[in-house]
């Protein structure tokens, strides 16, 4: 089926699997924490709306390094965000 009969049966591509994902909260929850990152990245370009924020965003490549020394360090954690984890 969708021309994979000639690949061999653990190279083909598996569609409709079946599978359970942990209960995490209320998605409310989630889209507040995702809102939040949404306005917090439009004050950094200046947009004052969506269509502001796709003309005005640049993408910038991060390494590896940039990236861990980016978060938290050398601090004691005393409560971790709901939307950041450092493991």
């Amino acid at each position: 089926r969708y021309f994979q009969a000639k690949n061999e049966a653990n190279k083909r591509v598996p569609e409709g699997i079946e599978g359970r994902v942990a209960y995490k909260g209320s998605a409310a929850d989630i889209i507040f924490q995702m809102v939040g990152g949404l306005r917090s990245g439009m004050g950094y370009v200046g947009a004052h709306n969506l269509e502001e924020l796709r003309e005005n965003t640049q993408f910038v490549r991060m390494s590896g390094a940039g990236l861990r020394e980016s978060h938290p360090h050398d601090v004691q954690i005393t409560k971790e965000a709901p939307n950041y984890s450092i493991s």
